[in-house]
């Protein structure tokens, strides 16, 4: 007689892993496998080695990747930045500031006088054929008020006031007055607008007037490649044309900075 197999035996014989499964069937359907704790899944396809580390940064070969470059290095390579109309404030009226005795930086809140808001006026009638799109201006009131009334002549908009294009310091004491200032800027001249050799002054040189100049168009320069006008001052103005004399809303155009570092001056062009 035939011995029964035993795995016929044990056929109805419900095992852990059996019932393991019907209660999968039962709760997720026959043809659905749920991974059972402790138990590894059957190996898939191995998954692609890792990059190596040189292609998740930037790279040659995407030039979306690239990292920007920045300003001083396009300047260092000769490509130009957006043209900058620089433009002197209007004349100002100082006598309330006088009746009153201010002096020293007090004296910068004096605002333009009749003839100077008139300057002001007519130099934005020129500069709406003049292609720039914004305005920015040293803090100083005779600037910001110049700036005001080319914003209304040329319907621009103001869009900055930076602190670095203010009017050369002529002393560091900040306690000068009208005679004084006038001296300063004597002996500014008289030494090319540097200090001696060896000798130390109260005025501020031109290469520091220069380079805080710079840093400031450089900014603007970078948030848009279109052109725009800077109201500032005749020393500041000087430090980067290099023309002297600049008369009471007078344009100077520039096509590229000069590097602060070297300090490089550019000549102007003339404005149209």
């Amino acid at each position: 007689m035939r011995q029964p197999d035993r795995r016929e035996a044990d056929a109805d014989v419900p095992t852990p892993r059996r019932q393991d499964r019907r209660r999968t069937a039962r709760r997720h359907g026959p043809h659905q496998l749920v991974p059972q704790p402790g138990r590894s899944r059957r190996p898939g396809p191995r998954p692609p080695p890792p990059l190596p580390l040189r292609h998740l940064g930037p790279n040659r070969r995407s030039p979306r990747n690239k990292p920007p470059i920045s300003l001083g290095t396009l300047l260092r390579r000769g490509i130009t930045v957006p043209r900058i109309l620089l433009v002197r404030h209007g004349e100002v009226d100082g006598a309330q500031l006088d009746a009153e005795g201010w002096w020293g930086p007090a004296r910068d809140f004096s605002p333009l006088s009749a003839v100077g808001i008139q300057q002001a006026k007519e130099v934005g009638q020129k500069l709406r054929a003049s292609g720039a799109t914004r305005i920015i201006s040293s803090p100083m009131t005779r600037a910001l008020q110049t700036a005001a009334l080319i914003a209304a002549e040329t319907h621009l908009p103001l869009t900055a006031v930076e602190f670095d294009l203010r009017e050369w310091l002529p002393d560091a004491t900040l306690s000068w007055r009208t005679a004084e200032a006038v001296a300063a800027a004597a002996d500014f001249h008289l030494h090319n607008g540097e200090w001696p050799p060896g000798e130390a002054r109260t005025w501020e040189p031109q290469s520091s007037v220069r380079r805080r100049a710079t840093r400031a168009l450089q900014r603007q320069s970078a948030l848009s490649n279109t052109p725009f006008i800077a109201v500032s001052h005749s020393m500041l103005i000087e430090s980067l044309t290099g023309d002297l004399g600049i008369e009471h809303c007078g344009v100077r155009e520039l096509d590229q900075l000069p590097v602060a570092d070297t300090g490089t001056i550019l000549l102007p062009k003339p404005a149209a």
